[in-house]
């Protein structure tokens, strides 16, 4: 093995070149998100009874958000939309209940989200300016609500709450 040995020039180069690399990793990191998870469905299928449970805490309520539903199904899912019930639990015990309808194929069959295999990534936003009234901690529940007892085709289901730059 050679060792290499920089003169001062260099040194001072290489340096800077490594400090690049470390700030341009930092400013990838530049995204803001309050929470980000996506939770996978039982490969049998999305039982109507089981819900997909998501908690995490709001720090101040004065920040706008961007809300997304995160969801992920494969090209055999037979529906070009999907009901979902979506359940919120406040910091204060207060809870709201959502029915949503995303539309994951348009008129003509063709997927809506993106991916090239069999499998279909949709991120769907839901409100672009979202305010959580309250600090504390919040609860999420999503359950499918379509008539369909065991839904097959459905394989992961999530939210995304990113700061809102504007």
């Amino acid at each position: 093995m050679m060792l290499r040995h920089f003169t001062g020039k260099q040194q001072l180069m290489h340096k800077v070149f490594v400090l690049l690399i470390i700030i341009s990793g930092l400013s990838a990191c530049g995204k803001k998100y309050l929470y980000d998870d996506v939770h996978a469905i039982a490969s049998a299928g999305w039982d109507r009874t089981s819900k997909e449970r998501f908690i995490f805490e709001v720090p101040d309520s004065t920040n706008n958000y961007l809300f997304y539903l995160h969801l992920r199904h494969n090209i055999d899912y037979r529906y070009s939309n999907l009901y979902l019930f979506m359940e919120t639990q406040f910091p204060n015990g207060n809870i709201t209940r959502d029915t949503l309808e995303c539309i994951i194929a348009d008129p003509s069959g063709k997927w809506t989200g993106n991916g090239n295999g069999r499998l279909k990534t949709n991120l769907i936003l839901l409100n672009p300016s979202l305010r959580f009234p309250l600090k504390g901690t919040y609860t999420i529940d999503i359950e499918q609500a379509m008539r369909d007892e065991v839904l097959e085709g459905i394989t992961d289901v999530g939210i995304r709450i990113e700061q809102n730059r504007r």
